[in-house]
């Protein structure tokens, strides 16, 4: 059926609403358009990948639109920015490019967005609800929204999202419909040991693979425990996002929407299973860890000099970082180890309250904001990096130049506090 735009849509693309809503209805409708959408709905947020900046077009779109005097009309929080706005310091990129992505910023607070400056809108106080439409942009943010949350969102790209901010209206199509939010490809956990089903290590891992093998389908997951925090869907989503184009997945017995395996499929057959057993988790694992090649076996504590540490990819939440805190406990950083967690302003408010961010501070982390160290240049020069985060080791090699060893949060702090490579294999002996 072809596009059928209501009055009040039909003004603002004639431009009764003035020049910046046209511009916005004109992108909207033409996405609509483009996914064969019959009808534009209401959102009720947006949040805004745009303010993030990969050159002039950018700059120039959103120049356009706040020179025209556009506004949101929904509440709109805005994704990271280009480098750290609050530790300027810490950059070490271009001072040119730096003044361009401040300017940036700046256009689209004035816009009416919030200065939020994290990619985990989901951690603020005021989220989503099951069920409500909204319009976001971030894949992490995206997958969440959909899949923990049970929010409504398409995959709202640079300038759709600030788009639909200000005519605070989406294309009635994709994961906003009802029949479009069913699994599409089963993966079944088999023979996988509890001790590492229990470990915040496998998450990322396995959001890696279920992304790399799913393609655009939603997948559904089989074989988790019941009742996952919200952080371990997080790094599971967040990685699904970024090695494949995974805006939903389920998670029987955890996710909203699939309280049972039918209910994931909406009683339909799934129409693939993909049987993930251990060597499939390790051979995943190991292909992230850049830094030692491919397919490769245990990896030996002198084999690799890890001369940075970097967690919070997605932002780092409270309960992640008294994780963090509980591992440093009295101990240090080692000289010549660069060690980065990086997390949103309201987190950083919330842990320096609790007196952790200085305790993380003395014992030589460096806590970053409004960034993160994989999209910016905030490393000094090294070998290789260790993380946790399955979306920072495949992005850094390609967007930073630097090569990767994935491991736990506790591998990681052992590593920081060592000063050479520790990685604890036992709970991958069966995998």
């Amino acid at each position: 059926m072809p596009l059928v735009l209501d009055d009040s849509d039909q003004a603002a693309l004639d431009g009764d609403r003035g020049p910046a809503w046209q511009l916005a209805m004109r992108v909207i409708v033409r996405i609509a358009e483009a996914v064969e959408a019959d009808h534009l709905l209401d959102i009720s947020a947006a949040h805004i990948d745009s303010c993030l900046y990969h050159g002039r077009s950018g700059l120039d779109f959103a120049d356009r639109l706040a020179d025209a005097g556009a506004t949101v009309t929904v509440p709109t929080t805005l994704n990271v920015a280009s480098f750290d706005l609050r530790h300027p310091d810490l950059y070490r990129g271009d001072p040119q490019t730096a003044a361009l992505a401040r300017r940036l910023t700046e256009r689209y607070e004035e816009m009416g967005c919030r200065p939020t400056w994290t990619c985990a809108p989901y951690q603020l106080e005021e989220r989503p609800e099951f069920g409500q439409h909204i319009a976001w942009a971030e894949s992490n943010a995206i997958v969440f929204a959909n899949s923990v949350l049970g929010a409504r969102t398409g995959r709202y790209g640079d300038f759709i999202d600030i788009c639909a901010a200000i005519t605070g209206r989406a294309p009635a199509a994709g994961l906003h419909l009802d029949d479009n939010r069913q699994g599409g490809v089963l993966f079944r956990l088999e023979g996988v040991a509890d001790r590492l089903l229990d470990n915040d290590g496998l998450y990322p891992v396995l959001g890696h693979l279920v992304g790399a093998a799913t393609g655009t389908r939603s997948p559904v997951i089989e074989g988790l425990p019941g009742g996952l925090s919200e952080d371990r869907l997080k790094a599971l989503g967040a990685a699904a996002a970024s090695s494949g184009s995974v805006a939903m997945f389920h998670a029987v017995g955890s996710t909203p929407e699939a309280p049972t395996l039918a209910d994931a499929f909406g009683g339909r057959t799934p129409g693939e299973t993909i049987v993930v057993r251990p060597d499939d988790l390790r051979s995943t694992r190991d292909r992230l860890t850049t830094a030692m090649g491919r397919d490769i076996g245990p990896i030996e504590r002198s084999s690799v000099d890890i001369g940075a540490i970097c967690v919070g990819t997605p932002h780092y939440s409270v309960g992640e970082f008294g994780r963090l805190v509980e591992l440093i406990a009295t101990s240090r950083v080692a000289a010549g180890v660069q060690f980065f967690a990086s997390t949103g302003r309201d987190v950083l408010m919330e842990i320096e309250l609790r007196g952790w961010a200085e305790h993380l501070r003395e014992s030589g982390v460096t806590i970053v904001t409004d960034t993160c160290t994989y999209i910016t240049p905030i490393l000094a020069k090294v070998d290789a990096a260790m993380t946790d985060s399955a979306k920072w080791a495949y992005y850094a090699p390609g967007n930073i130049g630097v090569e990767v060893v994935l491991g736990s949060v506790e591998d990681c702090v052992a590593t920081a506090v060592a000063g050479h490579l520790v990685r604890d294999e036992s709970m991958w002996a069966d995998a």
